[in-house]
C-alpha cells in the first residue's frame, strides 16, 4: 500500500512522528502503548508495595520512603491508573488516578489525581523518582511527611508533625462526639470518623487545595460530596491546629461534635439543603445537652437584635462565605442554630431530624424548605420566619 501511495503514506508517517515525539519518540523507541504498559506495570508494583507497607520493595518502585510515611495508615486498597504520559528520552511524567481506601472507614475508594516523575536506566527499565499531587489537586496527608495514627473507640486520627499526646486528645474529643451525634441523629450512619491533623494552617489549606486565607480562623472543616451515593468514601474532618489551639475545652468539643454531625448527616444533605439548616443543625447537636445560653453561644446575633437589627429572613447561603465580613458570618451561623434550637424546643427533636431529612429528600432547592415546613411542621415559610424573628426577640430581649 505504501509503495502505491508513497506521498500520502509518507505524510501519515511524518504526522504520526510529530504527534508522538513528545510522548515516546519515533524510530527505534518502544511504541506509545508499550511504554504506557511498562509504566502501568511499574505503578502496579509500587501500589502493591505501598499497600503492604513494604519498605524493602524494589528501588525502581520508589516505594521505600512512601511506605515509611504510610506505615501506620491501615490501608485496604491502593492502586494507580495511568491517565496520561509525557516522555522526553529517558525521562517521563505520568499522570495517574490514585484510588485508596482506609480499612474500616471508607465504604468506597478515595480518588486523587497524581503526577509521577519517571526515569529509564541503561537497561531500559523505568523507575519512579517522584510523586506529587497533579496540578490543581489537593495534597494527601502523607505528602506532608510521615503519618502518625491513633485509634479511638469511634475514631481514627491521622497526623503529621503532631505529638502522640496531641493526637490522643483529638481521639478523645472524637470519641465523645460520635455518641453525642448518635444520640440526636438516629443511627443511619457509620458511627465513626477519620480526623486529619496537619502541622499547621498551611498544611490544612494544602489538604483542601485552597489558599490559607480561606480558612484562617476556621478551627475545622469536613470534606464530603453533596448528594453523595451511599457507597461514597467516608468524610474527613480536617483540623486547623492554629485556630483550634486557641479554643477552650468546651469550644474544642463543640467543634468536633459539629463536624461529626456533618459526617453523620451527609447522606441526607443535598443541593436542596440550605446552609442555615446544615450548619445550624450541626451547631445544635454541638451545643445539645450543654449549659451554653443563647447569649453565650450567639453573641453577634444577640447584639444585633438588641440594637433593633432583627434579621428579616433566615440567613442566605452567601452569608456563610469564609471570606466575607466576620460579623455577618457569625450571625449566619448563630441564626441557623437558633432556628434549629427553636424547632427542637417547640416541635421536638424527632421532628427536627425529620425536617432535615425532608428538606434533603426534595428534588431541588426551590420549594424544599417550604414543602418540608408544611409536611413536617405544619406551617408555612412566612409563619415560620415570623415565629423565628419573635423567638430571637424573646431570647435576646
Amino acid at each position: 500500500m505504501a509503495g502505491r501511495r508513497r506521498v500520502p503514506g509518507t505524510r501519515v508517517v511524518v504526522a504520526l512522528c510529530l504527534l508522538l515525539a513528545g510522548l515516546v519518540g519515533c524510530g527505534g523507541e518502544p511504541g506509545a502503548d508499550g511504554t504506557r504498559t511498562e509504566v502501568q506495570q511499574l505503578l502496579d508494583r509500587r501500589a502493591e508495595a505501598l499497600l503492604g507497607h513494604d519498605r524493602t520493595a524494589s528501588p525502581r518502585t520508589g516505594a521505600a520512603d512512601w511506605a515509611s510515611r504510610l506505615r501506620e495508615v491501615p490501608l485496604a486498597e491502593w492502586s494507580y491508573r495511568v491517565t496520561g504520559l509525557r516522555r522526553d528520552g529517558d525521562q517521563a511524567v505520568a499522570e495517574a488516578e490514585l484510588r485508596y481506601r482506609v480499612r474500616g472507614y471508607d465504604r468506597a475508594p478515595v480518588t486523587a489525581k497524581r503526577t509521577l516523575g519517571l526515569a529509564r536506566d541503561a537497561d531500559g527499565d523505568w523507575s519512579v523518582r517522584t510523586e506529587r499531587p497533579a496540578e490543581g489537586a489537593a495534597e494527601q496527608l502523607w505528602d506532608q511527611g510521615r503519618v502518625e495514627a491513633v485509634r479511638g473507640d469511634h475514631s481514627l486520627v491521622l497526623g503529621v508533625g503532631r505529638s502522640e499526646n496531641d493526637l490522643r486528645a483529638f481521639a478523645g474529643l472524637a470519641d465523645r462526639a460520635v455518641p453525642a451525634v448518635s444520640g440526636a441523629w438516629d443511627g443511619d450512619w457509620s458511627g465513626h470518623v477519620v480526623v486529619l491533623v496537619p502541622k499547621s494552617l498551611t498544611g490544612m489549606a494544602a489538604l483542601l487545595g485552597s489558599p490559607e486565607s480561606s480558612y484562617r480562623g476556621i478551627a475545622a472543616v469536613t470534606t464530603g460530596e453533596t448528594d453523595a451515593p451511599a457507597k461514597a468514601p467516608a468524610d474527613r474532618i480536617i483540623v486547623n491546629p492554629d485556630a483550634y489551639g486557641v479554643l477552650g475545652d468546651l469550644g474544642r468539643q463543640v467543634v468536633l461534635t459539629h463536624e461529626t454531625t456533618h459526617v453523620a448527616t451527609r447522606a441526607h444533605t443535598t443541593r436542596a439543603t440550605p446552609l442555615w439548616l446544615s450548619e445550624g443543625y450541626a451547631d445544635w447537636v454541638g451545643y445539645r445537652g450543654g449549659s451554653r445560653t443563647p447569649d453565650e453561644a450567639a453573641p453577634e446575633l444577640a447584639r444585633a437584635v438588641r440594637e433593633g437589627r432583627v434579621p428579616a429572613a433566615l440567613p442566605p447561603d452567601a452569608d456563610f462565605g469564609f471570606t466575607g465580613e466576620s460579623g455577618r458570618l457569625a450571625r449566619a451561623y448563630e441564626g441557623g442554630w437558633m432556628a434549629c434550637r427553636m424547632i427542637a424546643g417547640q416541635w421536638g427533636e424527632t421532628r427536627l431530624a425529620a425536617f432535615y431529612r425532608a428538606v434533603g429528600a426534595h428534588d431541588g432547592r426551590e420549594g424544599a424548605v417550604a414543602d418540608a415546613l408544611e409536611k413536617v411542621l405544619g406551617t408555612s415559610t412566612e409563619r415560620f420566619t415570623e415565629r423565628w424573628r419573635a423567638y430571637l426577640r424573646t431570647e435576646f430581649g
